[in-house]
This record gives structure tokens, C-alpha cells and sequence, in this order.
């Protein structure tokens, strides 16, 4: 066992605290990676508010990238000094999912099975299973996924979650391809992930719509062929415009709320696709549309969990397209921080500043 710093909420809505926490030695198919870089995301937030579950203490981070600095028992693939991207679906292998040759849909993926801890023994909850904002982190061996060790940290950490969510969301579930037009409501990271993805696809027409023209702004830098600033133009109308009157081939919802998911079902053309990678509150519900709405326009209504990613089969292929210059990691990273600055970076999230603020350790 060893004992680093590491970024714990202990309550329900009090700020975090930089803490000594234990990080056991890895057992069968664990291992301890040494964290270089770990993103500061809304899922984050949200566990430190209680949206998530109640588990407190959370070990939170979940964004990151590090070096292997041991391996446990039985760990096959991985060896101490592999650059990883950490991934919160390690693949079991086994399940209905993975057996039908699916296992982006793999219904049992697992995390560490020992626990790290606070200095006095309290088990602590890692989010996504993985707890980053940590000097050292105890993961599954299966969330490891190796990667070009020349990249980024910083910039190519942002794979685990948020960038991967966006992309994927376009690529794998949208499936966005050639001359298709896509419209993406919401321009935080993972919305500005998906215009990304979109425009690397070769979508015809990419539309972001959100209600700030700093995001708008940065979208047409993250390759929107058009913008719409939603809190004065009906987004839906502004979308059928730019499309012929027909609407976008694929519009994703990255917001997540009922009335941009209603917006996104109408802003698509005929047989189109919806997305839904936005993460809902529980409390939500899917707005009033009438039924024979849904089989009138025919398409598609998914939602898109972690943008349907296999983290050994797109991180290193996206890594390496960031290595030729075809994708622009470092975009998404606003400001790198340290360790004792991510309550702070909580709270710009609130305003808008930041695409993504990134402990760098």
C-alpha cells in the first residue's frame, strides 16, 4: 500500500478537500497507475452533488491519462510503464453483449475489486470506478487502454470521457458519414466533441446551436459549418432552414433535458436520426409528442452511452489521428490546473468559461 494526495467530496454539496488517501497494491487483474493528467468534468460535479448516488465519500476524476507503475496478478496486455488512457467500461468478455460480438454494449463491465481509502480505513467511491484526481489511482487492468506514449497527456486523457462521449455519439451511434447534415444542440465539451466528430466523419452541414456565441464561436472552430444562438431564433426553424426546409439528416442532443430532446426529434428530416448522449436527471420525462408523430417521421430515436465506444478499438485510433493533425485535442483544453484548483474549476463550469479545465500533475 502507498498513500498520495488525491481530491475526495465527503458530503452532499460541501467544496471538495485535498486528502491522504491509501491506494491498496494491486490484486489479480488490478493495477496502479501513476495519474499525469485527469480533465475536470460535469460528471464530476454532479457526484459531488449527490445527482449521482449517495456513496459519499467519492474519490473523484475520471478523465485521465498516466503510466502503469504496477500490475497485479493474471494481467495479460499491460506491462509497468504503458501510457494509458483510463476508460470507466472495461469489457468483461463474457456477457450477452460481448458473446454477440457487441461489447461497446458489454453489460457487465468491471472496476477494482479492493478499495482505496481515506488515512483512517473509510472506504472511499471512485467515480466511474476510476478516481483520477489522485497521484495514483487502483484500477481494473481492463480500464487501461495504451496508447501512442509520445501524445498529450493533457490533451489525450480527455478520451476517457467527455471527448470520447461526443465523438462517439456522432461516428458510432449517429452514425454521421459523407455528405450527411448533423445538427448538435448543446456546445459544452461533449457537444463540441460531436461537431468535432461530425466534421472529421465528413458531414455536408454541421450545425451547432446553443444560446452562448463564445461556444458558437469555438464550435466553427471545431469544424460548424453553421450556428444558431437558441435564446432568439426557434432552433428548430433555424435548423429546417439551413436543410431545405427538411431538417438534418442526425441532430444530437447534448444537453440532455426534455426540451431540447422535443427540439431535436422535430429539427430532423424524415427517417432521420436522434441522439440523446445529453446525461437526464431522473426526475425527467420525456415530453408530450404524439404517437403518431413518432411512426410519421420513421428514423431513429438512440441514446448513446459513452459514445457507444470499445475504448481498445477508438482510443488508440483517435489518439493517432490527434498525432497526424487531423483531430484537435488540444482545443479542448481550456487551462490546465493543479490539484488544489478544481473546486475553483467547479465553479466556472457554472458560467461558461471552459470547454475543460485539466489537473496536470
Amino acid at each position: 500500500m502507498q498513500q498520495v494526495k488525491a481530491i475526495v467530496a465527503r458530503a452532499k454539496g460541501e467544496p471538495v478537500t485535498i486528502e491522504t488517501i491509501n491506494v491498496p497494491d494491486p490484486g489479480p487483474g488490478e493495477a496502479v497507475v501513476k495519474v499525469q493528467a485527469c480533465g475536470v468534468c460535469h460528471t464530476d460535479l454532479h457526484y459531488r452533488e449527490g445527482g449521482i448516488n449517495d456513496e459519499f465519500p467519492f474519490l473523484l476524476g475520471h478523465e485521465a491519462a498516466g503510466v502503469v507503475e504496477s500490475i497485479g496478478e493474471g494481467v495479460t496486455g499491460l506491462e509497468v510503464g504503458d501510457f494509458v488512457v483510463l476508460n470507466w467500461r472495461a469489457v468483461c468478455g463474457n456477457c450477452r453483449a460481448c458473446r454477440r460480438g457487441e461489447p461497446w454494449y458489454c453489460f457487465a463491465t468491471h472496476n477494482a475489486t479492493q478499495k482505496m481509502t481515506l488515512e483512517d480505513g473509510t472506504e472511499l467511491t471512485p467515480a466511474l470506478g476510476v478516481g483520477s484526481f489522485a497521484e495514483k489511482t487502483l484500477v481494473a487492468a481492463g480500464q487501461c487502454t495504451k496508447v501512442d506514449p509520445s501524445a498529450r497527456a493533457a490533451a489525450v486523457g480527455l478520451l476517457g470521457c467527455g471527448v470520447m462521449a461526443g465523438l462517439g455519439a456522432a461516428i458510432n451511434t449517429g452514425d454521421v458519414g459523407r455528405g450527411k447534415s448533423v445538427a448538435v444542440i448543446g456546445c459544452g465539451g461533449v457537444g463540441m466533441a460531436a461537431i468535432a466528430g461530425s466534421a472529421l466523419a465528413g458531414a455536408s452541414k454541421v450545425i451547432a446551436v446553443d444560446i452562448d456565441d463564445q461556444k458558437l464561436e469555438w464550435a466553427r472552430g471545431m469544424g460548424a459549418t453553421d450556428t444558431i444562438n437558441s435564446s432568439g431564433n426557434d432552433p428548430v426553424e433555424a435548423i429546417q432552414a439551413l436543410t431545405d426546409g427538411h431538417g438534418a439528416d442526425v441532430v444530437i442532443d447534448a444537453v440532455g433535458r426534455p426540451e431540447t430532446w422535443k427540439q431535436a426529434f422535430y429539427a430532423r428530416d424524415l427517417a432521420g436520426t436522434v441522439v440523446l448522449v445529453g446525461v437526464p436527471t431522473p426526475d425527467m420525462k420525456v415530453p408530450d409528442i404524439p404517437l403518431i408523430d413518432v411512426f410519421g417521421r420513421g428514423g431513429a430515436l438512440k441514446s448513446s452511452w459513452y459514445g457507444d465506444c470499445l475504448p481498445s478499438r477508438d482510443f488508440p485510433m483517435l489518439v493517432d489521428l490527434y498525432q497526424q493533425g487531423r483531430l484537435d485535442l488540444d482545443a479542448f483544453v481550456t487551462e490546465e490546473i493543479a490539484l488544489d484548483e478544481v473546486e475553483a474549476a467547479f465553479e466556472k463550469m457554472h458560467h461558461g468559461g471552459v470547454l475543460r479545465s485539466v489537473v496536470v500533475f
